[in-house]
């Protein structure tokens, strides 16, 4: 009886330990193979929407150097889940091209890098900040540890290309807010240049901290004037 009993306990284990690893397979790669392609396919959808959509009506010409910021062409926020840039990174490779969806919930980070709510738009005085998983749902921000100071974060938008040059790096914990302030780290401050604030988990399979990746806006231009050299080199 007791050996029938150590038998049944050792064939329940071992399938709890098959149905953990299958756990673990599916997490850390079904889960990337289905949210790249649906966030391949949202680039798709968007681009496609913007290439098809009425010329926009004319604006004041964008200014090109951090201290006068672009006016943002996307000026309300969207509905949280919805699409409406795309990031790219060349330090990521050339086929790095990942949508930004409104919010940062659980649902949203599955579908590409997540804004977060109340900071500021693409090109906006301020602070747009964002949020993408370092592993799992395309791991958007697998490789963020590795941008270098200088490297380009390219925001593409329905009607404008922003270049933002990585300034700096840090690593704080989930309570410092103060990250995606206005002007980053200085809560209260009044903004005056468009920062980007990158933010991922860290370390690596773990959510004890964030990794913190600063970047200035650098230049703008319109999109019918085709992509912007900092799209296709690293550095």
């Amino acid at each position: 009886m007791i050996r029938r009993a150590v038998g049944v306990t050792g064939e329940l284990l071992v399938t709890a330990g098959v149905l953990v690893l299958l756990f673990v397979v599916w997490q850390l790669h079904w889960t990337d193979l289905t949210s790249e392609r649906a966030q391949a396919a949202a680039v798709d959808a968007l681009q496609e929407r913007w290439d098809t959509a009425p010329a926009p009506t004319a604006r004041a010409a964008a200014p090109t150097a951090p201290a006068a910021p672009a006016v943002p062409d996307v000026d309300q926020t969207p509905p949280t889940g919805d699409a409406f840039a795309i990031t790219y990174v060349p330090r990521f490779g050339s086929d790095y091209a990942v949508p930004v969806v409104e919010g940062i919930g659980a649902e949203e980070l599955e579908d590409g890098i997540g804004h977060y709510p109340g900071t500021a738009m693409p090109g906006g005085v301020g602070n747009f900040a964002i949020a993408g998983h370092r592993v799992t749902y395309g791991k958007p921000f697998h490789r963020v540890a590795e941008l270098q100071e200088g490297d380009a974060v390219v925001v593409a938008t329905a009607d404008r290309w922003y270049t933002y040059r990585v300034r700096r790096h840090r690593i704080v914990t989930p309570q410092q807010v103060e990250i995606i302030a206005p002007v980053p780290d200085r809560p209260g401050e009044q903004p005056t240049e468009a920062w980007l604030t990158m933010t991922a988990c860290h370390p690596m399979y773990s959510a004890r901290e964030r990794y913190i990746v600063y970047a200035q806006l650098e230049s703008s231009q319109d999109r019918a004037d085709g992509p912007p050299a900092s799209l296709a080199a690293v550095g």
